[in-house]
């Protein structure tokens, strides 16, 4: 399947997949979807507390360097696990701008950590930020409580409903602690009534720009 780098409206890069005509990020803005989707929604609920994470599409590490930035900031400790099946080229990588549009250059070499660090092994990107990154199919992921918070950024569901079913939230609820939280840009009826089949508490919540709404999901005990 053919990829390209494409500039996103917020000057942030993504990489486009030319055959399902679908990014890894908004269009509309990756940085500002990210802060708004998985940090304002979600990480923020968790604020002067460890959290460990769970990323559903660890992708371009877009999520994963954005959360150790906010880690760094307010010295809260991170567990981040990202999985991933298909791990992005090193060239794709290095196309990436999120350092420089997120004006955090002093990080250049954790953002290239993150990407040289060997898979399925945990890795200590700072004090505060520990890393995991698993090659892995999302139907294969087996934790039990084991995640305060999940960031789940698969492909849409326009291109793959099959990462939107209810075998894998069922899975996703399976992961979070009690009263854990998972965030979504998604807002799909059918979602929706996927994660409520399983047991979750869905609220529909405001999107980020270019799209209306999302939803945040809790495993309430």
């Amino acid at each position: 399947m053919k990829r390209e780098i494409i500039k996103t409206l917020d000057g942030s890069t993504t990489i486009r997949l030319e055959e399902w005509d679908e990014c890894y990020h908004s269009k509309h803005g990756a940085i500002q979807e990210a802060k708004h989707v998985f940090i304002k929604n979600g990480l923020s609920l968790f604020e002067n507390n460890p959290v460990s994470i769970l990323e559903i599409g660890f992708g371009t590490g877009l999520n994963a360097f954005i959360t150790f930035l906010e880690a760094t900031q307010k010295q809260q400790k991170i567990d981040y696990v990202g999985v991933e099946a298909y791990p992005v080229e090193a060239d794709e990588v290095l196309a990436m701008n999120y350092v420089k549009e997120l004006d955090a250059l002093e990080f250049e070499n954790i953002f290239e950590k993150m990407h040289k660090c060997e898979w399925n092994s945990k890795t200590e990107i700072s004090n505060e930020f520990l890393l995991t990154k698993r090659k892995q199919f999302f139907d294969e992921i087996d934790d039990f409580e084991t995640f305060d918070l999940i960031y789940f950024d698969a492909f849409g569901y326009r291109v793959q409903p099959e990462l939107w079913s209810t075998e894998i939230f069922q899975k996703m609820y399976n992961s979070l602690k009690p009263n854990g939280i998972l965030v979504t840009y998604a807002a799909r009826g059918v979602v929706k009534r996927s994660m409520i089949s399983v047991g979750f508490t869905v609220e529909k919540l405001a999107g980020p720009p270019g799209k209306r709404e999302m939803f945040r999901a809790f495993k309430k005990l």
